[in-house]
């Protein structure tokens, strides 16, 4: 009997089950990073780190992932979703555990890796997975997809605050390890594929990386790739500088996991609308608005010092993020064929982690050498390249057009 293809499988399904299962996988399984980010830095320091110690804390996570990302992409394309999923979940599972018994900076760099390595497989799992079935209305699909990110996050980094101020930093650790044991459970009822996706051919590294590099080329994931990346080098940024900002101003973890939380819930509320407009208008336009809206916000961040007025361009920065997200991940699922799309959307979380990776080390370094406020204005420095990219990607399609 042939082996089916998870392409297939999921469209097999029916429609009514098939994207509430994935939406709610993806949920739990975006669940333990958004519950560090509030706590993080603020644990790193609790166990004597200094300011650049902890940015390369925060950042060691998304560099062994940056990787780790592409890798599992291709093993997604090879052997379906499902099991590389369910052993990433169990990764996740222990490394939350082994954060409680960190009692160094360097122990908490080493299980950091660990975790980095893991966490790693839920976006090439769950990203492709949602592009297979996502056959019409890209944006709409990813939308959803960015929805149940956006919950993950605001479930996580709105708890995550709370938790920690009142139980200790070890119980949002267990916590988040119970719920990634429960989402591993939940992954063994997927359907997928025992098999292989497109055959067990291997192929050699020089193979892969013109793979790799022929897709990062490709019209319409370069757009995605570089804005991906810019916005995750603000994110990592901000994860290492904003609770050290607030804390000069007497705040605590729970008011940056609140603060984290306004800007998901404006992500959310835009989702939806953005998804549609960029099934209308296409990936470039809402991209480009929401950079230009993400570079203000950012640079007038640290003009404010009370949780109010940090609420506002926290706000706008979520709206920023939830106009551009549906349009650089359907635009993967626009320009990535079936057999290369675990590749095409590791290369897109490599993209986000590399952001996390660099963003955080390098601006908690310019944070202590110049001051957290100064580190903090800095941070959307990489969207400006960004938004030059996808205009000039805005400028080949009317090119195109125009000669039809």
């Amino acid at each position: 009997m042939g082996q089916s293809t998870s392409h297939d499988i999921l469209l097999g399904m029916t429609k009514r089950s098939t994207l509430p299962m994935l939406s709610a996988l993806t949920f739990l399984s975006f669940l333990d990073t958004p519950l560090l980010i509030p706590i993080m830095a603020l644990f790193a320091t609790q166990l004597n780190a200094n300011v650049g110690m902890v940015g390369f804390i925060i950042g060691i996570h998304a560099a062994v992932g940056t990787p780790a990302s592409i890798y599992f992409g291709r093993i997604v394309d090879r052997f379906s979703y499902k099991v590389p999923l369910i052993l990433g979940l169990i990764g996740d599972t222990i490394g939350l555990f082994l954060y409680t018994v960190c009692r160094t900076p360097e122990q908490l760099l080493m299980v950091r890796m660990l975790h980095g390595v893991s966490s790693a497989v839920a976006g090439p799992a769950t990203m492709s997975a949602m592009a297979a079935y996502a056959r019409t209305s890209k944006g709409k699909v990813m939308a959803f997809y960015g929805i149940s990110i956006a919950m993950a996050n605001l479930v996580g980094q709105g708890t995550s605050g709370i938790i920690g101020s009142k139980l200790g930093y070890n119980s949002v650790f267990l916590i988040g390890a119970g719920l990634m044991a429960v989402a591993t459970i939940i992954a063994f009822f997927l359907p997928g594929s025992t098999g292989q996706e497109h055959g067990k051919k291997s192929v050699s590294l020089g193979e892969n990386t013109m793979r790799i590099i022929k897709l990062i080329g490709r019209k319409g994931l370069t757009m995605s790739y570089t804005t991906i990346f810019a916005q995750y080098f603000a994110f990592g940024a901000m994860a290492t500088l904003l609770p050290l900002y607030v804390k000069g101003f007497n705040m605590t973890a729970f008011h940056v996991g609140m603060l984290l939380a306004v800007f998901t819930l404006f992500f959310i509320i835009i989702q939806m609308p953005s998804g549609h407009i960029s099934d209308r208008v296409g990936r470039v336009v809402p991209t480009i608005i929401g950079l230009s809206l993400a570079i203000i916000a950012l640079v007038v961040l640290p003009s404010f010092n009370t949780f109010a007025l940090l609420a506002i361009p926290m706000a706008v920065y979520g709206l920023a993020y939830g106009l551009f997200f549906p349009s650089v991940s359907a635009s993967v699922a626009d320009h990535a064929l079936p057999e290369e799309r675990g590749m095409a959307t590791g290369i897109f979380y490599a993209a986000l982690t590399a952001g996390v990776a660099i963003g955080a080390p390098v601006m908690g370094w310019i944070g202590q050498a110049f001051g957290v406020r100064s580190a903090l204005m800095l941070t959307p420095v990489f969207m400006v390249p960004a938004i030059i990219i996808a205009a000039a990607s805005l400028k080949k399609t009317k090119a195109v057009q125009s000669t039809h």
